[in-house]
């Protein structure tokens, strides 16, 4: 196998295709399950998997590329990790040593001849807020839930454009809900923690705000916007009106004066 390269470095002309991305994804999900393993995708990709009924709208957002997708995103249980390498390993996969000495309790990193890289990340997703994976990996048969993955991308303190593109479809792609089945889960918001952390409320809260006001800047019919607005509006007045605990309130009266967030670490 060649050395670990990152997928920045990979020529377009050896680089896999869209299709590609998500034919492994599925399958190492499908034969994970096959194993007893739980694994799930996460990130833009598995968005792209629940929203394809919209691909006019990927297109006219320029979300679509050669190199739409960098990497595989998964999430996995920490109990597992000694399963799951085994099972990589098996579909021609090797793991980082270098990384897998300074992540491995959290997250994984692998790489093979086919696709660029693969990486598990284990119990959570910590990046500026917390994303906690118990429970939740049932819910969706193939990624993770559709709230969560919302909640991905409305985490991040500095979102960029390919976060915004991905939550414009995602809002546009579903209807909020009190379940799992296709829908964004409100009860979601509840379970990682948006009424006790005012840190993570207040970025999500920020960034709804933001992407609400970001919509025009999109060439995409106006019909669309109508609906995305509709279901900012709708998140967020959810997000203001649901009771707080008393841990939130007093964090709340410190507001920005103090960093609401955690800086998250660039391992390459």
């Amino acid at each position: 196998m060649k050395r670990f390269r990152l997928p920045s470095e990979i020529p377009i002309e050896e680089y896999p295709s869209p299709e590609e991305f998500i034919d492994e994804a599925t399958a190492i999900v499908e034969g994970a399950k096959e194993r007893g393993i739980t694994l799930r995708v996460i990130g833009g990709m598995a968005i792209y998997m629940h929203s394809k009924e919209y691909e006019d709208l990927w297109k006219r957002l320029k979300r679509l590329g050669a190199k739409v997708f960098t990497d595989i995103d998964l999430a996995g249980y920490s109990k597992e990790r000694d399963k799951i390498a085994k099972f990589l390993a098996e579909r021609g996969y090797e793991v980082d040593q270098r990384l897998l000495m300074y992540y491995g309790r959290v997250r994984q990193i692998y790489y093979s001849d086919r696709i660029p890289m693969v990486e598990v990340f284990l119990d959570r997703l910590a990046m500026n807020h917390t994303i906690e994976f118990k429970g939740r990996l049932e819910k969706d048969p193939l990624t993770l839930p559709l709230a969560e993955l919302l909640l991905e991308k409305l985490q991040i303190v500095r979102m960029n454009d390919k976060d915004f593109k991905d939550s414009i479809v995602l809002l546009r792609a579903h209807e909020f809900g009190w379940d799992d089945n296709d829908k964004i889960n409100l009860e979601a918001f509840k379970i990682q923690g948006l009424f006790d952390d005012w840190g993570f409320w207040y970025t999500v809260t920020t960034n709804l705000q933001l992407l609400r006001s970001k919509l025009d800047e999109y060439d995409i019919e106006e019909s669309h916007k109508v609906v995305v607005r509709s279901r900012i509006d709708e998140l967020l007045k959810y997000l203001n009106e649901t009771p707080k605990s008393k841990k939130w309130e007093k964090r709340a009266k410190i507001g920005t004066k103090e960093k609401w967030y955690n800086e998250v670490e660039e391992w390459h």
